[in-house]
């Protein structure tokens, strides 16, 4: 597989995409376009609004993009791509989406076989096991939990660390994460700002400018350094409704 989920979309003060571009050349190395799927909506924004922001970035790699939902038949428009992009936004109205028009498990299946494919935030958590480690609020009911299983564990995009000048008196994101280590037996990877997890083939890297922390059941949470390869058992089972 050639993959990138990444924690966010654009850096605090930076432009969108711009911190991975260098990446993204790399990543879509002889692809001339891409599909866009925005059916997180950040902030409700229409799809054609989201997708002419993709458009505006990949502009400045030559390649072209196309909003899934452009096409008459979507399972015809992914079977056909060449490479995929998933924007950010609401985890909950993007896997409701994708379940409630069957493109969860052909979109999974496409990027097994070989297709590029990058994630941000919502559209990284896609890449795991299931959603149940996103940030997001629950806005919509979506019919499965069951994400892509691109890589055999969770993700939690934009992973904050314990700020106490903050005078918090919430759960911090570590203490939810523990909470879903104690009814999932599944390994979580957060994902601090400016980083991004790379798949290339079955080798799995964490990248970016900052220490990637780890939890895994019956451990205490750990980090690894940018580059670290990230050992994994076995893929558990995804079942797509």
């Amino acid at each position: 597989m050639n993959i990138i989920l990444a924690s966010t979309s654009t850096l605090f003060g930076g432009n969108y995409l711009e911190y991975l571009k260098n990446e993204l050349i790399t990543l879509f190395d002889g692809i001339d376009e891409i599909i866009f799927i925005p059916f997180a909506r950040p902030g409700g924004i229409s799809h054609e609004e989201y997708t002419l922001k993709a458009k505006d970035f990949f502009s400045s790699l030559n390649i072209k993009v196309k909003g899934l939902h452009e096409f008459a038949d979507p399972v015809e428009g992914l079977n056909k791509a060449k490479g995929f992009f998933t924007g950010g936004g609401n985890t909950f109205l993007l896997v409701k989406t994708l379940h409630e028009l069957g493109l969860m498990k052909i979109l999974s299946e496409n990027i097994k076989q070989g297709k590029t494919y990058l994630g941000c935030s919502a559209g990284s958590n896609i890449g795991g096991i299931n959603m149940k480690t996103t940030n997001d609020m629950p806005i919509v009911y979506p019919p499965s939990f069951d994400c892509m299983g691109l890589v055999p564990f969770n993700l939690n995009p934009h992973y904050l660390d314990p700020n106490p000048e903050l005078k918090h008196n919430g759960e911090t994101r570590e203490t939810r994460i523990m909470e879903f280590l104690t009814q999932n037996k599944l390994k979580v990877v957060g994902l601090r700002e400016g980083n991004w997890i790379r798949v290339l083939g079955d080798k799995i890297t964490t990248e970016g400018s900052r220490e990637t922390r780890i939890f895994e059941p019956g451990k205490a949470p750990y980090e690894l350094q940018p580059g670290s390869p990230l050992i994994v058992s076995s893929l558990p089972s995804t079942s797509f409704k």
